[in-house]
């Protein structure tokens, strides 16, 4: 395979002039400038453009090398260097990232060692890696990129624009919207963690749901999504997942929620749109979260929130010394409740 084959298509470098009109900024400089990459204020080299979104750095502004620095126009007061000025450089900095982006990609069609069904439609533009395995009546949409070691079983449906990374498993029916982006070794619609109990034993629940991710969704690295045991599980638009994530069977996520690495939720919970669950999060089952809800990491959710808002749980982090002392005293609340109503009581009848 050519190295051409497995880099970009653009050649990534850009004048300040087309950069600017590409993110929609007001130029403050020469247009004619090239741009070759993105770096850090502090390390970018005259080459490079880089961003300004968090005031803590501002100082760098001063002994940055950047060939220019998207900002915001209340920031560049008194910054003599080349910038980009408009209202959201972090979302700026975002899009350009894409342009200079050098992630290799299979070549357009299909590599010979993948094993394809006869069954399987693929659209106009797909990308099919070594070693794939894609199974009866599939269908990929256009444009598809499917990196090696992958494996789609039967009657799965990928929309178009979709990116699955290398080692991913997406088991039988379960959908994929447009432009999904799945990152190596998850795995979409694995059996959900259903069995019933009778006399001593675990007797298992065939999982027979599927697991449906609408449009714009972003699954990371190694998480886990389990099928429905009889409805689906659904992540909605625009949600994205982080790595290292547990999501079992029937559970709803909605629209533009963000949920960080390490969450565990269990079945049947329903989560809605634009909420945050941060790093470590558990959720138990069969209970609902409202939109809008941020949950702060390492919590424990174990009712329904029905009301926006930050919510946390447990105790912060202290010196061993402290955080056993806190331990003790706490053990020692249902005492000390105890001691204190006895004292309201006999102050009442004095």
């Amino acid at each position: 395979m050519a190295l051409s084959d497995v880099l970009p298509d653009e050649d990534p470098t850009l004048t300040l002039g087309e950069l600017a009109t590409l993110v929609g900024g007001e130029l403050k400089g020469d247009p004619l400038t090239r741009v070759t990459g993105l770096g850090t204020l502090e390390r970018a080299t005259p080459s490079q453009i880089s961003f300004l979104a968090n005031p803590r750095y501002r100082a760098q502004l001063s002994t940055t090398q950047a060939a220019a620095v998207l900002m915001k126009p209340e920031d560049a007061v008194g910054f003599e260097g080349q910038a980009v000025l408009l209202a959201n450089p972090y979302l700026a900095f975002a899009q350009l990232t894409h342009r200079f982006d050098r992630t290799p990609r299979p070549a357009v069609g299909v590599h010979a060692s993948a094993v394809i069904a006869r069954s399987a439609r693929l659209g106009e533009g797909v990308r099919i890696g070594p070693q794939v395995v894609i199974g009866e009546d599939v269908v990929i949409g256009a444009r598809v990129i499917i990196e090696s070691g992958s494996v789609i079983h039967d009657r799965v449906h990928v929309g178009d624009d979709c990116v699955i990374r290398s080692r991913v498993v997406i088991h039988h029916d379960c959908q994929l919207g447009q432009r999904v982006s799945i990152q190596s070794g998850a795995v979409i619609g694995g059996d959900g963690f259903g069995f019933a109990p009778a006399r001593g034993a675990w007797h298992k629940i065939a999982q027979i749901g599927a697991v449906i991710l609408h449009d714009d969704v972003d699954i990371g690295v190694n998480t886990t999504i389990d099928r429905g045991a009889l409805e689906d599980t659904v992540i909605h638009t625009g949600a994205i997942i982080d790595n290292q994530v547990q999501i079992a069977h029937n559970v709803v996520i909605g629209a533009h929620t963000a949920i960080a690495a390490c969450c565990g939720i269990a079945g049947s919970t329903r989560i809605g749109a634009h909420c945050v669950l941060a790093g470590g999060v558990g959720v138990v089952g069969h209970i609902e979260i409202c939109d809008r809800v941020q949950i702060t990491g390492m919590s424990m959710i174990t009712k329904s929130i029905t009301e926006p808002g930050s919510y946390s749980s447990g105790t912060a982090f202290d010196s061993t010394d402290n955080w056993k002392k806190m331990a003790v005293r706490l053990r020692r609340l249902d005492e000390l409740a105890q001691r204190v109503r006895a004292l309201e009581d006999a102050t009442d009848q004095s």
